[in-house]
């Protein structure tokens, strides 16, 4: 095909269409060859997906071809004879390893990044290293149909719930409306708010970052232009979700709880999410005016799809090379060996349920007691203990939390206490790492992170640590890199947050609670490890 043409007519199409039997072999070859390798990240994708969060996922590889088309429109047809495609082979072995090492960790999020550094690599082996560079744009624009690394999530989400409050409680606040933040608890006096997970705007805010990298792009004028419209969106997206709390926080004050609740609650959300893209157009618009020579909108930003059914049909044309076929090959072996040895399953982790977890440690008696079901779903336990032991004088207590994970891939895992305290009203006062001598336990001297939060005057202290296969780590980042060697050097990413909190009572200190909280540690665990594999 040597002519664009700009009809996009079925006749003209059907003149100008060829036919490349050998480059369509190896080109179909090379995209079936790669479904095995990558078939965990499809599945996740697929479930991922199905969420609020990123039910925009399938939109994305859409809005990639559309963007990808139109380069190819803007540029010459590729040169008859590439000789720079080798830089691409290059690319497809790395993100072949990195699926490997994905798959060997069984961790989805591994393989789903794998397959976009693959594809960049295929779209380089194809049109060669100085054409093909051109093209990565479209090719980066598929981040936003991943979803974040679950750590990333819970850390991003308790932030945003964080600036979210405040900034909803200060709008409430401008109505002359009493209102007192409490962790992300808006207290209107008769009715308190919770803001939730599912109110911290991350389900407005990856679409928004997707369309407003999709808005810079088609956007005509300056690069500083393009650089405002894309770094504008995420302050955006969070100061209008602020804006939606608000209006609920003051709605419920002047007429009921019900108006935080049911459609009000979801047709706010839809508001501000088209707000939120009214205001870039007009931003556009705005930086248009501020040209020697502006355009109106509709001709700022460019949405031509004029001749993009013939370039679509280039596929059909592509070259046979030795880099596509080997390419091909090596993705085709890969999946091969992959799907022939299989993820070796491993015998499942022997362990008791916590259910036989004693009630009765020493003089400590305990009781045990079940999660709120919402709780229990964000939690995403294989299994867990929640149970509170009264100190043997009666003048307080410890409550032992253990949290515990066969297996912390495909979405599941463990999630630092940072991210609920708060949303439960209670504040981080301090926190840092803390020594603790457990001698005679079985686990020696090791770190655990110690805080002190607070809700009003009350105190606890909390000790917790992430146990990770016979290692007890403080760091969230330390735990999750440890699934990933572990998953391939042992075949086990199992794992458990362990946390302990006792009152800080008002005639104590944070040192005596801290010697109640070691002795009880000290008897309950010896027990552990018959619960928490090492």
């Amino acid at each position: 095909m040597t002519s664009l043409g700009t009809s996009d007519s079925s006749q003209g199409f059907a003149d100008r269409l060829e036919l490349n039997a050998g480059g369509l072999f190896w080109f179909v070859l090379l995209i079936a060859g790669s479904i095995p390798i990558f078939w965990i990240g499809f599945v996740s994708l697929a479930q991922a997906w199905s969420t609020p969060e990123y039910s925009h996922g399938p939109l994305i590889p859409i809005i990639s071809l559309y963007l990808f088309l139109r380069e190819m429109r803007q540029m010459p047809p590729p040169a008859p004879h590439v000789s720079d495609r080798w830089p691409g082979i290059l690319v497809i072995l790395a993100a072949l390893t990195v699926a490997v090492l994905g798959n060997l960790a069984r961790i989805p999020d591994i393989v789903t990044y794998a397959l976009i550094v693959w594809i960049g690599g295929v779209v380089l082996t194809i049109f060669g290293w100085q054409r093909g560079r051109y093209h990565m744009l479209p090719v980066l624009h598929l981040v936003f149909m991943l979803p974040l690394p679950q750590i990333l999530y819970w850390q991003l989400t308790i932030f945003l719930q964080w600036v979210s409050s405040v900034i909803g409680v200060w709008f409430v606040s401008l109505a002359g409306v009493s209102v007192y933040l409490e962790g992300n608890v808006i207290d209107l006096g008769v009715y308190k708010l919770q803001v939730a997970e599912a109110c911290s705007g991350l389900r407005y805010l990856f679409p928004i970052l997707s369309f407003s990298y999709l808005f810079a792009i088609l956007y005509r004028g300056p690069i500083w232009h393009k650089a405002v419209l894309l770094l504008s969106a995420a302050p955006l997206t969070v100061l209008m979700n602020s804006v939606r709390i608000g209006i609920i926080g003051i709605l419920v004050d002047r007429y009921g709880i019900e108006q935080a609740e049911g459609f009000l609650h979801f047709f706010e959300g839809w508001v501000i999410f088209l707000i939120c893209i009214a205001i870039l157009f007009l931003m556009a618009v705005a930086l248009q005016r501020l040209t020697s020579d502006p355009k109106p909108l509709s001709e700022a930003i460019d949405l031509d799809t004029r001749g993009f059914l013939p370039i679509l049909g280039r596929v059909f044309a592509i070259r046979p090379s030795a880099a596509l076929a080997a390419g091909a090959l090596i993705t085709l072996a890969v999946s091969a060996t992959w799907a022939w040895q299989g993820s070796f399953d491993t015998a499942p982790i022997e362990r008791r349920p916590f259910s036989l977890f004693p009630r009765q440690i020493g003089e400590w008696t305990g009781s045990s007691a079940r999660l709120d079901p919402e709780v229990e779903e964000v939690l995403a336990a294989s299994d867990y203990l929640n149970a509170t032991y009264s100190a043997p004088d009666g003048s307080s207590y410890v409550n032992m939390f253990v949290a515990f994970y066969q297996s912390q891939v495909e979405g599941d895992g463990i999630h630092s206490p940072e991210v609920c305290l708060p949303v439960g009203g209670w504040e981080i006062f301090t926190l840092k790492p803390y020594e603790v001598d457990m001698t005679g336990t079985g686990y020696g001297t090791f770190s655990v992170n110690r805080a002190i939060i607070q809700k009003g005057i009350s105190q606890q202290l909390v000790y917790y640590w992430f146990e990770q296969r016979g290692k007890r780590m403080t760091n969230d980042f330390a735990a999750k890199a440890s699934v990933v060697i572990d998953g391939i050097m042992l075949g086990r990413t199992d794992g458990a947050l362990v946390r302990y909190v006792t009152p800080i009572e008002g005639d104590e200190t944070p040192e005596d609670a801290d010697m109640r909280l070691q002795r009880f540690m000290k008897q309950s665990m010896k027990r552990l490890p018959e619960f928490v594999p090492q």
